[in-house]
């Protein structure tokens, strides 16, 4: 069996404090279907929605017709109509449990979209406050 240690720096991952005191700075991308996205549909989590001011980039657009991830023109020219001019250090990746978000990290870093962050509560973490902002549609 193949061991591999992996180390992640702290400046790569973000936590729901830091994003309930930065909400509205950094690019929120979330990685769900567009369905789960807009709260039309929530399989999982008691509560439906996303975190305000994310758009939604669905993980598997990252992929080819044979399953396997575009190329790194393809990937950066996607991201950058998502980014909008952002810095890609700017984006913090969620999803519905933090998978999902780590293929569209992943997918910028095939890009050289380098720097991206990752909220890994995510969804099932940001929806269980209800203090915490929800939108819809």
């Amino acid at each position: 069996m193949l061991e591999q240690q992996v180390y992640v720096a702290d400046a790569a991952i973000a936590t729901a404090l830091y994003l309930s005191m930065a909400l509205g700075k950094p690019l929120l991308v979330d990685a769900r279907a567009p369905v789960r996205y807009r709260g039309e549909q929530e399989p999982i989590d008691p509560v439906a929605g996303r975190i305000p001011g994310a758009k939604n980039r669905f993980n598997l657009d990252n992929l080819s017709a044979q399953g396997t991830f575009k190329s790194p023109e393809e990937l950066k020219k996607d991201f950058q109509s998502v980014l909008q001019g952002r810095a890609p250090a700017d984006v913090i990746h969620y999803c519905g449990s933090g998978v999902a978000a780590c293929h569209n990290l992943l997918a910028m870093e095939v890009a050289g979209l380098k720097g991206g962050k990752l909220y890994a509560g995510s969804w099932s973490e940001w929806a269980r406050d209800p203090k915490r902002p929800q939108e819809r549609g």
